[in-house]
């Protein structure tokens, strides 16, 4: 059986998008696209995306697979490329298109730009212990700066949810940090119930940081934009960050605003196709 497929970008945040306007399902099984995400024998990826037919009265629903098969809330980098591709799809290059996306994460709302940009209104960040979840802080409460031990080392960590759950730590030299061996130590720790990404950042002014990240389900990636978003409110939350701040992450740089009128987070970056063509199973 074969499959077609566009490969798109997003900071080197990349993904498999597949056509799945005309079912409910995702065409392939998470065993399958966890085989299409290897990089050795398959085509390579970070994640399979699928453009399914919205819900109620969204445009368009998202589903992810991520490498290892598992199925995340949403993706902040995917959810661009996904606009881009339904762009194709419509063969439409308005700028200032808007898509409501229906998502596990809730309804997201991407928005075409001019250069290959997409802004995404990623909505309210959820901030008791409850909603990410976590143990860290008591369910009623909000888990900020708070002592974490991960590898017989303390660590100050704040609880984000931008509808997945995230721990972003603040260090000195980000570069520094072991993230292949810590990475996943954080991802597994008990006081994540459904796992977490997590994100360490260094702060070179108020208004850029930079940023490396361990995603839940993919280990290592180039870029991550609702970890970017998380950052920054977590930033804003420890009096580090301004509200609108540049998160400088390997692939590249995202623009992310917490406005304070309507409590939204909006991302900005790039969505790039690379290539296209079709997968055997």
């Amino acid at each position: 059986m074969k499959i077609a497929f566009t490969k798109y970008q997003g900071l080197g945040n990349d993904f498999i998008l597949i056509d799945n306007r005309h079912g409910d399902e995702p065409l392939v099984t998470p065993e399958v696209a966890a085989r299409m995400c290897d990089r050795h024998f398959g085509i390579g990826a970070d994640g399979v995306i699928f453009a399914l037919p919205g819900k109620g009265d969204t445009d368009y629903t998202m589903r992810i697979f991520n490498s290892d098969g598992s199925e995340p809330e949403m993706c902040g980098n995917g959810i661009r490329c996904l606009a881009r591709f339904i762009a194709e799809l419509e063969d439409t290059r308005e700028i200032g298109k808007t898509y409501q996306i229906h998502t596990l994460a809730g309804i997201m709302s991407p928005r075409l730009d001019k250069d290959e940009q997409v802004t995404v209104d990623m909505g309210v960040p959820r901030l008791l212990a409850s909603e990410i979840p976590t143990t860290l802080a008591n369910a009623d409460e909000k888990a900020i700066d708070l002592p974490l031990d991960v590898s017989g080392k303390t660590w100050y960590s704040t609880c984000v949810s931008m509808g997945n759950p995230h721990c972003i730590t603040f260090v000195e030299d980000v570069a520094a940090i072991p993230l292949e061996s810590i990475g996943p130590e954080f991802e597994n720790h008990p006081v994540f119930p459904a796992r977490t990404n997590t994100e360490f950042i260094e702060v070179v002014r108020p208004d850029y940081i930079k940023m490396r990240v361990w995603e839940r389900g993919a280990g290592i990636t180039l870029a991550c934009g609702t970890g970017a978003c998380a950052s920054v409110v977590a930033g804003v939350l420890t009096g580090r960050c301004d509200r609108s701040c540049t998160v400088e992450l390997p692939g590249g740089p995202l623009q992310i605003h917490w406005s304070p009128d309507d409590g939204h987070v909006y991302m900005t970056g790039p969505a790039k196709e690379v290539f296209f063509g079709s997968y055997q199973f």
